[in-house]
């Protein structure tokens, strides 16, 4: 699977060269902003790793750019934490963020979670965390071998997050495949079927380990949280 990193630090390039490419991924780098949108046309990679303070273009320039012609994953790998940063890109087209200085399992698990979302891996029939078992064939959920009921909102919600294990939902995604456009900036609807979810499906439903809200952005499905 080819990767295009854009970063302008040198180091990291080469450490995530090294490290990517003993996970089996095709690394191409790109030093700035400009050069990552030209390699990104001559290269077409399956996935871009992308910071957002690069010169000659920033990264939402690169984002916006890449968006006008491509629906390639990209992962922002930054270090700027503050949610407004982290809404902007993923606003802008973005798929995930990640910020600097991160572990390398959780950015393996997060390209992982990307290359399936687009279909860069199978499907799964069923996913499974803690004591959960969610059949997406079925549309059946098991807590301890014992058959939970969810409303029909609370499944669509569910089968979604199933769908894409690892990766962050937007709240605007989750709220136009449930509710539709009309409703786009009601999350007050999120909130309480997320908190009804937590108490039917989560160990300790107030502080959840699986089903978890990423400030400000949305909500990730954890199977194997670290």
């Amino acid at each position: 699977m080819k990767l295009l990193v854009a970063d302008d630090d040198p180091q990291l390039v080469r450490a995530l060269r090294i490290t990517l490419a003993a996970h089996g991924y095709d690394v191409i780098a790109a030093p700035d902003g400009a050069a990552a949108i030209a390699m990104a046309a001559q290269s077409h990679p399956d996935l871009v790793l992308l910071d957002l303070g690069m010169p000659k273009l920033d990264g939402i320039a690169v984002i916006e750019a890449l968006r006008g012609w491509s629906d390639v994953p990209i992962l922002v790998v930054s270090g700027r934490t503050g949610s407004a940063d982290k809404v902007e890109a993923l606003d802008a087209g973005a798929d995930d963020y990640v910020t600097k200085p991160f572990q390398v399992d959780e950015l393996l698990a997060r390209l992982r979670a990307l290359a399936r979302r687009r279909g860069g891996a199978p499907a799964e029939s069923s996913v499974a965390f803690g004591e959960v078992e969610v059949d997406l064939a079925a549309k059946a959920v098991t807590r301890g071998g014992s058959r939970v009921h969810l409303t029909p909102t609370e499944w669509q919600i569910l089968e979604h997050l199933a769908r894409h294990p690892g990766a962050l939902v937007t709240r605007q995604e989750l709220l136009r495949e449930i509710w539709g456009t009309e409703q786009i900036t009601d999350t007050g609807y999120l909130r309480l079927y997320l908190s009804q979810l937590r108490k039917k499906l989560e160990r300790t439903p107030s502080a959840p380990e699986h089903l978890l809200t990423e400030q400000g952005m949305g909500y990730r499905l954890v199977l194997d949280p670290a």
